[in-house]
Order: structure tokens, then C-alpha cells, then sequence
């Protein structure tokens, strides 16, 4: 926020949109409850405006609902210690333009904000991608359903995670020649942009860029954008039901689970067991013609993404990662069973997932 605010404090204040959150879930995890948890929520709130260099939030968001302890942490964070109410008020004095809400896990927290809270919702966050759309993993729910429940209520979607935070981008090779045949000229990334982009009274995708090229792209694929076509569509469910297949673990790389107290780098341990997977590097057994050559590539590109302190073979098992999850990943058992398959490997021992 605040090198954002410095730098959009030289252009006139109604020339762009600002979009911040409520990220109290951390002060709730923290232990703070009740007055404490709404003074240090307000605190929060206030800070932004300081931070940013402004007087009123075009949109506003309370942040990552349905996570944790799903209804029973939504009504800690927001109705318990009372910070809804404030943030109404904050609403109806003009400081905040648009409420809305982003969302993650259980359901039931999603249903109650659309039907029974009594908040007339602005914008509300989903996940949705066309592997999401019907396949969701972990705590996610089908974005297909999402998506159905705004547009019956006319609540315009803010789109997070169209490329499931880069796995879109690095799919399979067989999924990459699926696409190329079907589009030689469109990039992989373009097909999960046009998708997010296509439905009805979507207000925004968002979209993490890391290179100039990610930058161009996306202007490539929305300048204009060409909604997918029913076929296309269509084209893309399969491609999505190809793809569960192949069992890559739901990383986005969010990096929600860092830092480690162990100094583990649990994003790139997962993120590296799922390039071998795509690159069909994937040691599967001593029968397997490529095995010696998979189990090289994975052993070596282990070591170079990841230093061997900061390896699965270091967790504890402490579990202070899961629970910041969006994807609801076991990320103590997945290191462990990565650890694992690790050492057998280095056995040079017969392995089959």
C-alpha cells in the first residue's frame, strides 16, 4: 500500500481505482477477539488510508471469507467484534465506494453472505478458471456454482486465480499440444485469460505478472478481448477434464504458508514437483524406459530450486502452514510424502506413485 500510494499520489486522485482489503484473518488467528480484534481492525483500515494517500477506497473488500474455521471465524472476524457495522458506516459516509467480499473454502460462508447476511454486495471475489469451473480441489468449491449465484443476484464477479496462480501457464506438455493445435499463434496463458474474461458482468480479472513478455501478453488477450465461442468452451472442459489426470498438487505459489519457523521453502518444493509432472520428468519405476533419466532431472532440478536446508526432509510436521492455505493443501503430509519419494529416489530404489 504505501509503494503504491507514493506512486499514484502524482496523477489526479479520479484518473484510476484503488482496491484494498480487510485482511483481519491474521489478527484473528493471532488470538484477538472481541474490542481488541475490532480496535485492531480499525487500525488497519485507517493505516490504508494513511498508506495510500487518500480519502475514500473505490472498492473494498473483506478478505479471504470461508477460510480456517469457515462460519464460525467469518462471524469472529466480522460480526463479533463488530467491524461489519463499522465498515457499513464507513460505506454510507462515502469513504468507501464498493463493498464486497473475497472468498475461499467452505460454502456455507458463501451462502450466507449472498443470502442471508443482509449486506447489499457490490462485487464479490471469486476463484474461477476453466479447471476450477468443475474441478475444483482442496477447500475450493467449482467456480461454475460461484459464478451461477452472482449472476443470478446481478452481483458483478472480480475474477482472482485465472491461471490457478501460474499452473494454467505451465500445464502439461500434452495439454500444451492440445492448445497449439487447436491455436498455434495464442499463447497457453491466453486460453485461461479469454475464459475468465467471457462471462457476463465480469468487472475485473486479476492477474499476477512477474515479466514485461506476462505484461504483453495480457494486453494481447484483452485488447480486445474475443469471449470464447460455445465451441471453445466446450474445447476447454475437455482440456480440463485431460488435465485432472495428471495429479499436480493444487500450489498457486500465494506463498500464504510463509515464512516456514523451519526455513523450509514449501512453494518451491511443490512448484518443482509439479514442473517434472507437466514435463513428464516424473520417476514413476526402475521398468519405466526414461526412469534413470526422470530420476536425474528430478534430483538434480531438486537441489538447484531448492537449497538443502530448505528442503521436505527438514519439516517437523508443525503444521503452522495448513491452515493459511486457499487451496487447502496438506502441506505437512505433502512434504512428507515428497521427502519420501526423494530419498527413494536417491536409493536409485523401484518407486511407483
Amino acid at each position: 500500500e504505501e509503494a503504491t500510494g507514493i506512486a499514484l499520489s502524482r496523477h489526479p486522485r479520479d484518473s484510476y481505482f484503488i482496491a484494498t482489503k480487510m485482511s483481519n484473518h491474521r489478527l484473528y488467528g493471532a488470538g484477538l477477539r472481541g474490542k481488541e480484534l475490532q480496535e485492531a481492525s480499525v487500525k488497519m483500515y485507517q493505516d490504508s488510508f494513511k498508506h495510500l494517500r487518500t480519502d475514500y477506497f473505490d472498492y473494498y473488500l473483506f478478505h479471504i471469507l470461508g477460510t480456517g474455521k469457515g462460519m464460525e471465524e467469518m462471524r469472529g472476524r466480522l460480526y463479533d467484534c463488530g467491524i461489519a457495522d463499522f465498515i457499513l458506516k464507513e460505506k454510507e459516509a462515502g469513504r468507501i465506494r464498493k463493498l464486497g467480499f473475497s472468498f475461499h473454502g467452505d460454502v456455507r460462508v458463501f451462502d450466507y453472505m449472498l443470502q442471508e447476511s443482509g449486506i447489499p454486495w457490490d462485487f464479490v471475489q471469486i476463484q474461477l478458471n476453466y479447471l476450477d469451473w468443475r474441478h475444483a480441489s482442496g477447500i475450493n468449491v467449482n467456480a461454475e456454482y460461484l459464478y451461477s449465484e452472482l449472476a443470478k443476484r446481478n452481483i458483478p464477479a472480480v475474477i482472482m486465480e485465472p491461471l490457478l496462480g501460474g499452473r494454467l501457464s505451465k500445464v502439461h506438455d500434452h495439454i500444451v499440444n492440445k492448445l497449439k493445435q487447436r491455436e498455434p499463434e495464442q499463447s497457453v496463458a491466453s486460453w485461461a485469460f479469454r475464459f475468465a474474461g467471457s462471462f457476463p458482468n465480469v468487472l475485473t480479472v486479476l492477474s499476477g505478472m512477474t515479466y514485461m513478455e506476462h505484461l504483453q501478453d495480457n494486453l494481447c488477450t484483452y485488447s480486445p478481448l474475443h469471449p470464447l465461442s460455445d465451441d471453445e468452451f466446450v474445447f476447454l472442459q475437455e482440456t480440463a477434464d485431460l488435465m485432472v489426470q495428471y495429479q499436480t498438487i493444487p500450489c498457486n505459489d500465494c506463498k500464504y504458508c510463509m515464512p516456514c519457523p523451519y526455513g523450509i521453502d514449501i512453494p518451491a518444493i511443490l512448484l518443482h514437483y509439479n514442473k517434472c509432472i507437466n514435463e513428464g520428468n516424473m520417476p514413476r519405476n526402475g521398468h519405466d524406459e526414461n526412469y534413470h533419466k526422470a530420476r536425474q532431472a528430478f534430483l538434480i532440478g531438486y537441489d538447484r530450486s531448492v537449497p538443502r536446508l530448505r528442503q521436505a526432509s527438514h519439516c517437523i510436521g508443525c503444521n503452522q502452514c495448513s491452515p493459511d492455505c486457499p487451496q487447502g493443501i496438506n502441506i505437512p503430509k505433502e512434504m512428507q510424502r515428497i521427502d519420501h519419494f526423494v530419498e527413494r529416489l536417491k536409493q536409485n530404489l523401484m518407486y511407483k506413485l
